[in-house]
């Protein structure tokens, strides 16, 4: 099995400016490092080098997305503002999403990069592939970027696929495990049934107005989305309980032609910013899960892209599970977190968790069939 990575140094210059926490520092709030920085990803570029995994994958070379191509998903006129911006030392898109000077090309190598991946899986350069992007995409919405992404990345690149021309698909799947709800995913798609999206978060945390079960699609898309709200302190029990009900079932009623991964590691049980328990093994059954998924529907096409996470420490152990998982590698490396990690409280299924997902079941024989 060959498996793909995409990296670009360029990624970890996107500049999130002073903050505490995510909130712009100034009057009471002192300068600190923003909690969107370089530091998560490139200690998994720096864990997948010192293991060795990285001599095993195929690189993948990045390019920058068209205007044309970032216009699939978002308004010409966000667009040029986001230009201009960038042009004038850098500002706000639109709501947590600071940027400095320059960002706008950054982010557009990053959505192109993600393109970039997405052929290599559609047209089997790889097998599989994983983007190690920055800054993310799956808050950005049609006119204003959210939650410090600029660019829906998975979504442009899914319309990418879905355009006229040689390898074009029409059924796509976007499976997302980041701790907050992929609002701008579902957006991009709302009324669109050649697009199945899933998002598995944590119930009412960001955005607050969004990510509810009853959030379905409209139109000829009714159906075609499924929210799966978790309550707070959910481990991998009841992670693994979701996809085995909920996920992989809609998956399967679906048959996507190629699938991404919105692959957040905020979930894990050391994020600041997230309240669940994942460990990096529980990452690593999930991605296997989404393997099988993809064998049996999809002709194993499947593309991880990295959305949040913010935990220096134990994002590279959780990135490093992905990518082991992905090409069948194992290193050498141990998780000196997941002992402890696994024996806390809250890592198996608790019966309130299972209420939860039990009450999701029936959207998935609403799910279109080919």
């Amino acid at each position: 099995m060959t498996t793909g990575a995409l990296w670009h140094e360029k990624y970890m210059w996107w500049d999130t400016r002073h903050a505490s926490v995510f909130i712009p520092s100034g009057g009471w709030l002192e300068p600190d490092e923003h909690a969107e920085n370089p530091r998560t990803k490139r200690r998994l570029k720096n864990l997948l080098d010192a293991t060795g995994l990285s001599a095993q994958l195929q690189w993948l070379e990045p390019r920058p997305a068209s205007v044309e191509e970032l216009c699939r998903v978002h308004d010409r006129e966000y667009v040029d503002r986001m230009k201009a911006l960038s042009d004038d030392n850098g500002g706000d898109a639109g709501e947590l999403t600071p940027f400095a000077g320059g960002g706008f090309e950054i982010a557009a190598l990053a959505a192109g990069g993600v393109i970039a991946a997405a052929e290599a899986v559609r047209d089997r350069v790889v097998d599989n592939a994983y983007a190690i992007t920055r800054p993310p995409g799956h808050h950005a919405e049609r006119d204003r970027g959210r939650g410090f992404c600029m660019f829906g990345n998975v979504a442009i690149a899914a319309r990418h696929l879905q355009a006229a021309g040689p390898g074009q698909m029409s059924r796509i799947a976007v499976v997302d495990w980041d701790v907050h709800h992929g609002n701008g995913t579902q957006q991009a798609f709302w009324d669109d049934p050649s697009v199945l999206t899933i998002s598995l978060h944590q119930d009412g945390y960001y955005p607050h107005e969004s990510g509810y079960a009853d959030e379905r699609g409209e139109g000829d898309g009714h159906g075609s989305n499924i929210n799966v709200p978790l309550p707070p302190g959910t481990g991998t029990g009841g992670y693994e309980y979701a996809f085995d009900e909920v996920v992989v079932p809609a998956l399967e009623r679906f048959r996507p032609e190629f699938v991404f991964v919105a692959s957040g590691f905020d979930s894990s049980a050391l994020d600041p910013l997230g309240r669940q328990m994942l460990h990096s093994e529980g990452y690593r059954r999930l991605t296997r899960r989404m393997l099988d998924v993809a064998a049996s529907t999809a002709g194993g096409r499947l593309l991880g892209v990295h959305e949040g996470g913010y935990s220096a420490g134990y994002v590279p152990f959780c990135g490093l599970a992905v990518l082991e998982e992905l090409s069948g590698i194992r290193t050498e490396a141990d998780d000196p977190f997941l002992d402890f990690l696994s024996a806390m409280a809250g890592q198996d299924l608790a019966p309130h968790q299972k209420d939860v997902v039990d009450g999701l079941v029936p959207l998935v024989s609403d799910v279109p069939t080919p």
